[in-house]
């Protein structure tokens, strides 16, 4: 029965809402609806609005209730956060059961296993059982503040489910996404942001997530929590593993149910070989699981090195491959004419999906690896999400099979091809009337990183070009409502929405302007660089190429595609085009008002990064006074490296410059800037 009472009603509300949170999050056995469930939130909000004073920071309707942050707080940890040595094999388990076992000299040693989640590592403090902060991994001595996103999701306790709480309590996890809401969200994305929008797995997505500065919008985001360990801690005694899982579970965490203990290592590696084969059923993504020694005071005896723990190992799993047979090879024709063979194959079961296409990247691959139409072949997912052809079984050849052909025309248009020079991929050479062509163009112009035109996608684009509505970039800015409307399946809404973001696209600036035009040579990397260098387009039709060659990173290659771009027929074209649409075809000059903890340093940054966009860390670099290279030589101070670095990486390697990732160059900029605030 309700209360008359606010204060009790409010309290009567409290538990009822925390009750259903953790059935719904950590038991997953609901009682009652999300209408339902909303309609308690909804007394409870209206409630604590009609008497402020009675709202406190464990209140549900506190999980979203902030406003967007400046930045992101480093924060140190009370305890380092180490890493885990990795395996792959059941040999590599037994190294490690025998590291153990002679640094602890006794036969008896148990341990636990559990799922590696593919997610994002995270340590909440609580003080007095209310959530005080939570922070990121980062380089494991320090790392982001993010309690105002952490707050957002729903499986974590704002307040510990315990009436006589320890006065410091320190729970570490994974936040993390399941596959089903991962394909939700990134639908969702795709639906309304167009190219460029989606994520590439759940954790990236997750990552993305965490970095959001506006806990609204992170609260849109289903992220999830699991707890597997203890940080610091005062006031509580545990011994073993086991009791600091049902202590989590005691206090409101939810903890993995598949996390199984052994008596020996033989039951250890049986366990790990036969979860390799069930992983792809569960209902979020894991890359291997983690084997721990049990008892604390034994961990406590092992102890660890600098960078990792001796009392723990991870289980990596191997990519997992398949047998099919190579039915066909296709072309996909990219926004500069390269001409992509794609492996068209009999449908198979791959990493919990059905593969049916696989990138075959250019003509050399083709050749090198002797790919032939009617091979069986073994295709794996490289980080279980990109199919790829890793090789053909000669062997099992019939004679049937047939050496791939690259067609003299473009499959689109029909125009002639050519090899480019480097000897590895066909070219259309329709640069200007394949549809295709022009097609990737427009996708690319719209991308997040570039122009950024909401609800611009490959379908949409695809839609503008058949129709004829749009034979350049430039006709972009000519379309109208009337127009768009002639087209299949676009509404009223959806064509204003359009309209709206790419009139919101003029104002972007020469730099997005230069990285969104398909230069060749030039991308969300060089445009910047390009429009740093000349901060207007007037100055940059007036540089010769001797003046382009002399921008760090350009040479005499890149500056000619540049120079040949502008200087055509078409390029003196599309400029009068967009300079008559009023697209903004100048560079704001950054300068830095705060501490310049660069100034005089050249950092280049390369590879796929989670916390930033490329455009954001190279402003960020030049707002600290530094310079954003775009190529590693020996003048370059440190190079940031995100996952898939390529030369870049292996250039700074060999010349000794220092390599960071995204959180140590966090840690950089913050030890930077402290020194030169000096002492307060």
């Amino acid at each position: 029965m309700a209360s008359n009472n606010p204060a009790q009603r409010i309290a009567q509300l409290r538990a009822e809402i925390n009750r259903h949170n953790h059935l719904y999050y950590v038991e997953a056995k609901p009682e009652i609806s999300d209408k339902e469930f909303d309609r308690l939130l909804d007394e409870l909000t209206a409630l604590e609005q009609a008497h402020p004073e009675l709202i406190t920071p464990d209140s549900p309707t506190q999980r979203v209730g902030g406003e967007p942050i400046a930045g992101f707080r480093n924060v140190k940890h009370r305890l380092p956060m180490l890493s885990i040595d990795k395996a792959t094999t059941a040999a590599e388990i037994r190294d490690f059961d025998g590291r153990v076992r002679k640094a602890l000299g006794q036969a008896t040693i148990r341990y636990s296993v559990e799922p590696k989640i593919d997610g994002v590592a995270i340590s909440l403090i609580y003080v007095n059982g209310l959530l005080d902060v939570a922070v990121t991994r980062g380089d494991g001595k320090s790392g982001d503040d993010v309690t105002h996103n952490i707050r957002t999701i729903g499986s974590v306790p704002l307040r510990l489910a315990t009436d006589k709480p320890p006065a410091l309590f320190e729970a570490r996890g994974e936040v993390y996404m399941t596959k089903a809401d991962f394909a939700r969200l990134n639908n969702k994305l795709a639906a309304s942001g167009g190219a460029g929008e989606t994520y590439a797995n759940p954790r990236n997505l997750t990552a993305g997530s965490l970095k959001l500065l506006d806990p609204k919008l992170c609260a849109e985001r289903p992220l999830r929590l699991f707890a597997y360990s203890t940080g610091a801690v005062e006031g509580i005694s545990l011994r073993t593993h086991s009791e600091v899982l049902q202590r989590l579970r005691e206090y409101g965490f939810p903890v993995n149910p598949e996390v199984r203990c052994f008596d020996t290592i033989d039951e250890v590696i049986a366990f790990c070989e036969a979860f390799a084969q069930r992983r792809f059923e569960l209902p979020y993504e894991i890359d291997g699981l983690v084997i721990k020694v049990e008892d604390l005071e034994q961990r406590e005896q092992l102890g660890s090195t600098s960078k990792h723990v001796r009392w723990a190992l991870a289980y990596k799993f191997e990519a997992e491959a398949a047998i099919t047979k190579l039915l066909d090879i296709e072309i996909s024709v990219g926004k500069y004419g390269e001409q992509t063979p794609v492996a068209r194959l009999a449908p198979v079961q791959l990493a919990g999906t059905t593969v049916q296409y696989a990138s075959l990247h250019n003509a050399a691959q083709v050749q090198q690896k002797d790919i032939r139409v009617g091979d069986m072949v073994v295709v794996v997912k490289r980080g279980d999400i990109i199919p790829y052809i890793e090789h053909s079984l000669k062997e099992n050849r019939t004679g049937a099979e047939q050496p791939f052909v690259f067609p003299s025309a473009c499959p689109v248009c029909g125009a002639p091809t050519r090899l480019n020079d480097t000897g590895n991929v066909y070219l259309c050479t329709a640069t200007l009337t394949c549809p295709a062509q022009l097609q990737g163009r427009i996708e690319a112009f719209a991308k997040r990183d570039r122009m950024d035109i909401a609800g611009l996608g490959e379908e949409m684009a695809r839609a503008l070009v058949t129709s004829g509505l749009v034979k350049s970039v430039a006709d972009l800015y000519r379309l109208t409502e009337e127009q768009l409307l002639t087209l299949d399946r676009v509404g009223k809404k959806s064509a204003q929405n359009l309209l709206a973001g790419i009139a919101a696209s003029k104002s972007r600036g020469l730099g997005k302007l230069l990285a969104a035009l398909s230069i060749p040579n030039v991308g969300e990397t060089f445009g910047p660089v390009l429009a740093r260098a000349f901060p207007s387009i007037d100055q940059l039709l007036a540089a010769s190429k001797e003046q382009l060659a002399q921008i760090e990173g350009f040479g005499p290659t890149r500056a000619e595609s540049v120079y040949n771009f502008f200087h055509s027929p078409a390029g003196e074209a599309l400029v009068a085009a967009l300079r008559a649409a009023g697209v903004k075809l100048t560079e704001d000059v950054v300068v830095s008002t705060g501490p310049t903890p660069l100034a005089g340093k050249t950092v280049v940054v390369t590879g796929t990064l989670v916390k930033y966009k490329r455009s954001e860390i190279e402003a960020r670099i030049v707002q600290l006074g530094g310079k954003a290279g775009s190529s590693v030589s020996k003048n370059t101070d440190y190079l940031v490296a995100g996952a898939d670095a390529g030369s870049k990486l292996d250039k700074a390697r060999s010349l000794g410059v220092p390599i960071l990732s995204e959180d140590e160059f966090e840690t950089l900029i913050d030890g930077l800037t402290a020194k030169t605030a000096g002492p307060q």
